[in-house]
């Protein structure tokens, strides 16, 4: 019995290095650390990350916003798409990521927000089927990266990386490496079984943006709900 016990988890083991293996491998698009590196794209893809009560965001979102800031800067893309959670009114990472491109100089104009962004692969997923994005830059961490390139390959787009690795991320950083097998895992079984996500009327990114905008959140909503006051 414990032989077979012992068997079978060591099957298990295997079974998730091997889909760990394959999204890596499947995800292995040109990344650069260097936003100055990375190729002309139709646009960016920022995926969201916490955004905290006071409205403030984490350090990783930070650094994904800022990168993002540089990468238009220096003229390698013409849109913006920030995709993230705002599953409530209280609650609204790609607003919050909006106002903080706005703040670095991104003219609003060309930031488009993907309000059900609940996870990476409703973020590329709506990103080619509500957007029409064809080609983008990938701005995440590089714990993260390999699987939003392999989702954004099984969604249909032309995807290349730009690692936002700007600051430690001490504890939180060893955290999200360890939870990231999980999560490729999780990506993988999602593109197996083509997982639905949440759909809704085309927005062309290369439209205006203000049609992706969204409305604006009730009177005394929370400050992670109306970012900026």
């Amino acid at each position: 019995m414990l032989i077979a016990a012992a068997a079978l988890c060591g099957a298990g083991l295997l079974l998730i290095a091997g889909i760990n293996l394959y999204v890596l491998a499947r995800g292995n698009q040109a990344v650069y650390d260097n936003p100055d590196s990375a190729a002309p794209a139709q646009v960016e893809i920022v995926p969201g990350a916490l955004v905290k009560p006071d409205g403030s965001m984490s350090l990783m979102l930070i650094d994904r916003v800022e990168q993002a800031a540089e990468l238009w800067k220096d003229g390698k893309v013409e849109r913006i798409l920030v995709s993230g959670d705002h599953g409530a009114w209280r609650y609204d990472e790609p607003t919050t990521m909006r106002f903080a491109l706005a703040e670095l100089g991104v003219p609003q104009r060309v930031i488009f927000t993907d309000h059900a962004g609940f996870g990476t692969r409703a973020t590329m997923e709506r990103a080619q089927q509500i957007f029409g994005v064809e080609d983008a830059l990938v701005v995440t961490q590089g714990f993260h990266m390999r699987r939003a390139l392999f989702l954004a390959d099984a969604a249909g787009i032309d995807a290349e990386g730009v690692t936002s690795d700007l600051h430690g991320c001490g504890a939180q950083g060893v955290k999200s490496d360890v939870r990231e097998v999980a999560s490729r895992l999780k990506a993988a079984v999602e593109v197996l079984f083509n997982r639905g996500v949440t759909g809704g009327p085309p927005v062309p990114i290369d439209g205006p943006a203000t049609a992706s905008w969204g409305r604006s959140p009730p009177r005394g909503t929370p400050p992670a709900g109306s970012p900026g006051g």
